[in-house]
């Protein structure tokens, strides 16, 4: 199929606007608004995938690229662009809805077109351009009930808007741009936004355009915000907010669903200029969007992702995603998968043992989605790389993963074989590596975040004479997390360390004492037992504080009452943790 950019020249009022056109026109029409101070052209790459399967219109707007640019600032009122649009649709889809995608201005002018006349429009995709009569809305009742949140809301998006109160003075916005604004631009895009210049974006046009498209802004927005419309629309509506946004805040939805009864949210770690830095996911979000709406096939992982994306008073906090669990057949990994699949996740529960993650599924499916079972040991990495695959394509891309299961290893240094180490820290460390390097790599490729939590322990900054083995994996655990942290931020994937103190769970009941025979090691495990059930902190509130960090992205999450005082002492007073360590509490 051809995916050829077709050119006409269609009449808006009063002007003449350049149309493109790729895809086979007898397909669902795909309509791409561009923003300022873009052309068609910003589309190029997300145009392109889309054409496959969709019939795509690009046009320039009014004051740019190869359209027409009035002059004075009433000629930009969305009256105008409102007319413009309809003579477009008339021209290239005179007798069906139309799939509108928006950004930045494009998305503005987009909600003016869904909220006016939803007639025309099937569906309907803002990226980074909400309804200016929604932002006024939003502003108001902020400043009505101006709490600390509200207050720090509200002043972030001010402060994101500083080029708008620039555009309202008269001649200087206009002799900014036509000086040779078009370079820094073009520079500042590249640094800020990743996005490298490319034939066509940034257009030839740009100090024209620039200078031109500030009338947007003088005719519509001041009017809009003293006196807002009480703008609403059914069309079925995806929002995607790139969450590093330097112009618009993602807090901007807020209230949305009451004003949007068909809402879908869906965030990406990227900056205002998405459909440049992330065209596929941009791509693959429309054309799910669109599949979603008209009753099309989707796969699991596609209709999962949209139920998470779907605003829904009753809706869990991870409705829709998909959770990855190790060490989920007993104890804080089996109260972890619970805890997730009562917040509306899909779990699915690894552990060596085949039979304790099938109860596990089974008491997950009970609290929310289909829960899966799969046998897998996090030492082996062909086993973990098979594992990882398997969840991929059985499932898709995990939006957490939990990196818990572990042993438990006790006993005095010289009393541990080479043996002894490479089997904790193949299971402790190595586990967590496996799982940390092949699902990140997975989250990294999708492109859309996520989530790793590491399970160190208390141990990790406890130094211990009994625990030589188990505390070096924790503690390279911990570093192992936060060296993660550092490196997948950039690409919104959050990474925590949990560390629980005294936790009641089977671990006392398998764990290793080095250096003592079958029988001492079965009276020493019988009296941690009794010690660890007497203490009587259960697994379940260490995956409450799971489910927290993640909601939060937390760093380093000391669970206990003794893991915070161990991590405290840590660092007032190392000196007094080495003099505790002296200890021999076996």
């Amino acid at each position: 199929m051809s995916t050829e950019i077709r050119r006409r020249r269609v009449r808006g009022d009063g002007v003449d606007l350049a149309v493109y056109e790729q895809g086979e026109a007898g397909r669902p029409t795909v309509l791409l608004m561009h923003g300022y101070p873009d052309t068609h052209a910003v589309w190029d790459e997300v145009a392109e995938r889309l054409a496959e399967r969709y019939h795509v219109v690009r046009y320039d707007v009014r004051g740019a690229g190869a359209s027409s640019r009035p002059f004075g600032k009433r000629n930009y009122a969305f009256s105008y662009l409102m007319a413009d649009m309809r003579a477009v649709l008339d021209a290239t889809a005179p007798d069906r809805k139309v799939h509108l995608v928006g950004h930045d201005w494009g998305s503005i002018q987009a909600w003016e077109a869904a909220c006016t006349m939803p007639e025309r429009f099937a569906s309907f995709t803002s990226i980074s351009g909400p309804c200016l009569d929604h932002v006024a809305h939003w502003t108001r009742r902020n400043l009505r009930r101006p709490t600390p949140r509200n207050v720090r809301y509200g002043l972030g998006q001010a402060v994101r808007s500083w080029y708008i109160y620039f555009f309202q003075t008269p001649l200087l916005p206009e002799i900014v741009w036509r000086a040779g604004m078009g370079g820094p631009f073009a520079k500042a895009l590249e640094l800020g936004e990743g996005v490298a210049p490319r034939d066509g974006h940034p257009a030839r046009t740009l100090p024209r355009d620039g200078a031109a498209g500030v009338g947007l802004y003088r005719a519509n927005m001041l009017r809009r915000m003293r006196s807002p419309l009480p703008r609403r629309t059914d069309v079925p509506t995806q929002v995607i907010i790139p969450t590093k946004d330097l112009f618009v805040s993602p807090h901007l939805v807020g209230g949305l669903g009451e004003r949007v009864p068909n809402l879908s949210l869906r965030t990406i770690p990227a900056g205002h200029w998405v459909v440049r830095s992330h065209p596929d996911v941009i791509a693959r979000w429309i054309g799910e969007h669109i599949t979603a709406e008209t009753g099309g096939a989707l796969t699991e992982s596609e209709a999962r992702e949209l139920r998470r994306a779907k605003v829904t008073p009753d809706r869990r906090p991870f409705e829709g995603s998909l959770v990855v669990v190790t060490g989920a057949g007993s104890g804080i990994g089996r109260a972890t998968a619970l805890a997730f699949a009562e917040r509306g996740a899909e779990v699915v529960a690894a552990d060596l043992d085949l039979a304790s993650a099938q109860r596990t599924a089974e008491l997950a499916h009970l609290l929310g989605p289909a829960a899966h079972a799969l046998q897998v040991d996090v030492a082996d990495a062909a086993a973990m790389e098979d594992f990882a695959k398997t969840v991929l394509h059985g499932h898709g891309v995990p939006d957490v993963v939990v990196n818990n299961a572990g042993i438990g290893m006790a006993g005095g240094f010289l009393d541990h074989t080479p043996d002894d180490w490479k089997r904790v820290l193949d299971v402790n460390l190595w586990g967590v590596v496996h799982g940390s390097r092949l699902f990140a790599a997975q989250m990294a490729e999708r492109g859309q975040g996520g989530h790793i939590v590491n399970t160190a322990s208390a141990a990790a900054f406890t130094p211990s004479r009994t625990l030589p083995a188990y505390a070096t994996s924790k503690a390279a655990v911990l570093m192992l997390s936060e060296c993660l942290r550092a490196e997948l931020a950039g690409q919104g994937i959050g990474v925590t360390a949990i560390c629980p103190g005294v936790v009641n769970t089977n671990i006392t009941k398998t764990s290793q004492f080095v250096g003592r025979s079958a029988a001492q090691q079965e009276n020493d495990r019988k009296r941690a037992s009794r010690a660890y059930a007497l203490r009587n902190y259960g697994p379940d509130k260490v995956a409450e504080q799971v489910v927290r960090a993640v909601l939060r992205d937390r760093a380093v999450v000391p669970v206990t009452p003794e893991a915070h005082a161990s991590r405290l002492l840590s660092r007032v007073s190392p000196a007094a943790m080495r003099l505790l360590a002296r200890l021999d509490l076996g």
